[in-house]
């Protein structure tokens, strides 16, 4: 048996079966990747509406992805209807129920379970199938922001002993639903721009990834922080089960790192967040608006100096050599407008959510900054703000949308799209 063949050999005692949470843009292009590959895995997609089985009903069955001049549908997918738990306040309101049918959520155990809902949902959606998930299932996060695991943790697998393995992803695909086809086709997605997602296994909380030295990693080093083979043969089964499987899926063009270099990626894209997802929410206009106007300049300076030095003090990467200048504002600000200038046609995520009336993620961005600055006796308050006046903006828009008059035949697609 070649290195290849022992790397990408199936996993004994390992369901093959992958149950995806979310259907927005990323969570569609995931899906229908996976259905892409020889030998693909049964794939499950979990709905949490009863608008969007009814749409599923009503479709082709097919999950349809455009790529250039390319549109590919594909087939073979499993749906199931899951309980939404309604939360408020952090205190469980409604139970939820699954509705009755061949469609209704299964008690069968979830080993495998890739969630792209947005952070905002994550916890209604995985209360949903908490009983469905044990500790020897893994999780794998496909999200922006950073902080969600700590939540889940506190609210759903506070027991160290029955909680799962979780996996973080770190996407940089380009996709989105446009709305005039949305409304026709909820299950069809634009892969508009070819990325990677760096994925990487989680560590608790302020436990050390290794027994050895730490060794620079990423920027101005040689070593990449890839996971090599022996690394990932250490990752519980299903863990490693969905590694392979993401790994061998050329589309999504996967790589695994250690935890430690993962930590600092899911960083850097966390400061280019918290700068292009805010003002651009904010001044309602793509990207590139920010480019060029030094009024826009001096508040990214000051919101990523005190981004700078949250993540300089950050007790995980003490002692990691490099933090210094991989973290430094001036090189923040480097890949800021840099990512602002590659992606200066595009609208943001957080401008999107504001502009149709939803809760945006800034909490798990600017908000993941607050909080932990303020366990190191950091105060943010350039970013506090700016998260302040992001919720309140979108709190306009959100009442704004109430007292529009309903149209008939409408509110229906808006709430299949709504995801």
């Amino acid at each position: 048996m070649t290195p290849a063949d022992k790397q990408y050999a199936t996993l004994k005692d390992v369901p093959r079966r992958i149950h995806i949470i979310g259907t927005g843009s990323i969570g569609k292009l995931v899906a229908h990747a996976l259905r892409g590959i020889p030998d693909p895995p049964p794939v499950t997609l979990l709905f949490h509406r009863y608008n969007l089985l009814r749409a599923w009903e009503r479709s082709d069955k097919v999950v349809t992805v455009q790529d250039g001049d390319f549109t590919v549908p594909r087939n073979g997918f499993d749906v199931e209807l899951g309980p939404m738990v309604r939360r408020q306040y952090g205190q469980v309101l409604k139970p939820g129920s699954p509705d009755p049918g061949e469609y209704a959520v299964s008690n069968e155990p979830i080993h495998s379970l890739i969630v792209c809902t947005k952070t905002t949902r994550t916890l209604n959606a995985l209360a949903g199938v908490k009983s469905r998930i044990s500790k020897d299932t893994t999780i794998c996060f496909l999200q922006n922001g950073m902080g969600m695991i700590d939540k889940v943790n506190e609210h759903l697998f506070p027991d160290e002993a029955t909680r799962p393995q979780y996996l973080q992803g770190i996407v940089s695909h380009g996709a989105h639903s446009p709305l005039a086809k949305a409304l026709e086709d909820p299950f069809f997605v634009v892969h508009a721009g070819h990325g990677t997602i760096a994925l990487g296994a989680v560590p608790p909380r302020g436990a050390k990834a290794d027994g050895h030295p730490p060794t620079p990693t990423g920027h101005g080093t040689d070593n990449t922080g890839e996971m090599n083979e022996t690394q990932v043969n250490e990752l519980q089964p299903t863990a490693r089960y969905i590694t392979r499987t993401l790994n061998r899926t050329p589309v999504l063009a996967c790589v695994a790192f250690t935890p430690l270099e993962l930590l600092q990626l899911q960083l850097e894209k966390l400061a280019v967040n918290s700068i292009l997802n805010p003002l651009t929410a904010l001044i309602d206009n793509c990207n590139g608006h920010i480019l060029y106007n030094f009024a826009f300049t001096r508040t990214m300076r000051l919101m990523l100096a005190e981004t700078s030095l949250v993540i300089r003090s950050l007790p995980e990467l003490r002692g990691i050599p490099n933090v210094p200048n991989r973290f430094s504002a001036e090189r923040l600000e480097t890949l800021v407008v840099s990512v602002a200038h590659k992606t200066r046609k595009n609208i943001s995520s957080m401008l999107a959510d504001v502009r149709r009336g939803a809760q945006t993620e800034i909490e798990y961005i600017n908000g993941y900054i607050v909080k932990r600055g303020e366990e190191m006796g950091i105060k943010a308050v350039v970013n506090y703000s700016i998260m302040q006046i992001v919720i309140g903006k979108g709190m306009m828009a959100q009442r704004e949308y109430e007292d529009e008059v309903p149209v008939a035949g409408q509110g229906e697609r808006a709430n299949v799209n709504r995801q």
